[in-house]
């Protein structure tokens, strides 16, 4: 062991790992996403292109048709975490992904067939693929990056929910204007998808081991940095079933997830929607505005990003406080400005837009606050975390639009609009008070290659005493978590 540090090369391949997620995550959510505009486009063909086909669909078949996707989403969550962990996350990703543009292609051959049931079927269906990835997201990030790397490797790889935010409203819009009209929306999103699987199929890998492409020097940074034995891809741990479902800190993370999803994507689906009525935009300006949110939760994040790797390089603050600063951020503004929304009306738009563009903006500070959490409290085990929050999680996309479609039922109607918003923003409140009491960045007792063949767990037991005392942490591990041996 020498003196000296290996940290690898500047740029390697963990950066290409990083770089495909970017972009895997970019493309998932312009498919996923795009449905508000084109909804809106399907239905009012003179604010877009007129030859194409125009719908006569209700509030509620829309809310059923925005809220769709999730029905299958929600389903596979846990069978891609662990489908990664058997078949490996390369095989699961390019599966899911090859299979999410093609469901893409067909979706405006299935509209014509069958309206807005087929749209909701076809829709369904694009969530079953997706449902598989975001677990091996998370797999991906815990096994190719050194721990001192791992929020920014992960961070960078989420800013792809942005991007594909921004993309999904603003150039849906520009798409549903143009000559191919609103089928192009979902033609181009197949396009995005199948590209991208190309690229994986060449440059990614399960592991650094396997990788084609890295050299010597990041393959021992990489390998050395995780400390883990020889044997250690090739071993199928045991997931310590109990220990998960009793352990505070990780039912504190779901809890906030579920919370900002409500939040968030209530902001996502309804956007379109409450500008095209209570502000009274015609489709070109909607899909600038729409996007506008979006754009400015895309550049905060690299904010977010930049100020978290200085205040952690400096040792300004332990990764638990970090996560909770941001996460408080990220929940806290967003409830007073999402009350204020619902007190505005077309003649104060530019206000609208601006608290909204706030709202959404600030937001982005949740992905380092909490999101990225599951790698935190079990490395090993991140994909099965990951299955299980985004399950709880994206049940909520599946509530707000049907509740949404429930409480507004004239869209122009701005006391309508007051409702969705206030709730929205108690949930944001109550979510992050949770995670403030429980929540934590210590790795867990439970995550220990031989926590289950061990009658005392020691592995994960450090962190916590490295960490104790150093910020607003919560409670101590030892009281919060319940061990079953």
């Amino acid at each position: 062991m020498t003196a000296e540090i290996n940290k690898g090369p500047l740029l390697g391949m963990r950066h290409v790992q990083t770089l495909l997620l970017f972009f895997n995550i970019t493309c998932l959510y312009i498919g996923r996403l795009n449905v508000g505009v084109a909804v809106v486009a399907m239905t009012n063909a003179e604010s877009t292109n007129p030859d194409f086909p125009e719908y006569d669909w209700t509030l509620t078949q829309k809310s059923y048709i925005l809220s769709s996707f999730f029905w299958g989403y929600i389903i596979t969550q846990f069978l891609g975490g662990y489908l990664c962990k058997r078949y490996g996350v390369k095989s699961v990703m390019l599966w899911g992904s090859f299979a999410s543009g093609i469901f893409s292609a067909l979706t405006p051959l299935f509209i014509g067939f069958g309206e807005w049931q087929a749209y909701c079927g076809i829709r369904v269906l694009m969530g079953f693929a997706q449902g598989l990835i975001f677990p091996c997201i998370h797999q991906h990030l815990a096994r190719w990056s050194p721990p001192a790397e791992r929020n920014r490797l992960g961070a960078l790889s989420h800013t792809g929910i942005e991007c594909g935010n921004v993309c999904a409203m603003f150039f849906s819009g520009m798409i549903a204007k143009s000559a191919i009209g609103w089928p192009g929306i979902s033609y181009v999103s197949a396009g995005l998808a199948l590209a991208w699987c190309a690229f994986w199929f060449v440059f990614a890998a399960d592991n650094a081991e396997e990788s084609r492409y890295i050299t010597q020097e990041e393959l021992h940074y990489i390998e050395s940095s995780l400390q883990h034995n020889e044997d250690y891809h090739k071993t199928v741990i045991p997931v310590p079933w109990m220990a998960i479902w009793t352990s505070a800190p990780f039912f504190a993370l779901m809890v906030a997830r579920c919370c900002e999803t409500w939040g968030l994507s209530t902001l996502q689906a309804q956007i379109p929607t409450y500008m095209n009525g209570v502000l009274d935009m015609d489709m070109k300006s909607n899909a600038f505005f729409s996007a506008l949110p979006f754009l400015a939760m895309w550049i905060m994040s690299y904010v977010y990003l930049i100020i978290a790797d200085v205040l952690l390089a400096g040792n300004r603050l332990s990764l638990t406080a970090l996560r909770k600063i941001f996460n408080s951020l990220a929940f806290w503004i967003p409830c007073a400005t999402l009350i204020g929304i619902g007190f505005l009306d077309q003649e104060q738009k530019n206000l609208a837009i601006a608290l909204m563009t706030i709202s959404v903006g600030v937001n982005s500070g949740a992905t380092i606050g909490s999101s990225l959490n599951t790698i935190d409290l079990s490395p090993n085990h991140a994909s099965i975390l990951m299955g299980i929050v985004n399950t709880a999680a994206n049940v909520v996309p599946i509530v707000t639009p049907l509740a949404a479609g429930l409480i507004v039922h004239e869209d122009k109607n701005r006391e309508e609009w007051q409702i969705v918003f206030i709730i929205a923003a108690v949930i944001f409140f109550i979510g992050n008070c949770v995670f403030l009491y429980y929540g934590t960045a210590v790795s867990q007792p439970w995550d220990a290659v031989d926590y289950l063949t061990e009658k005392v767990p020691d592995l994960a037991i450090a962190p916590a005493i490295h960490e104790a005392g150093k910020g607003i942490d919560g409670p101590s591990q030892k009281s919060m978590i319940l061990k079953f041996h």
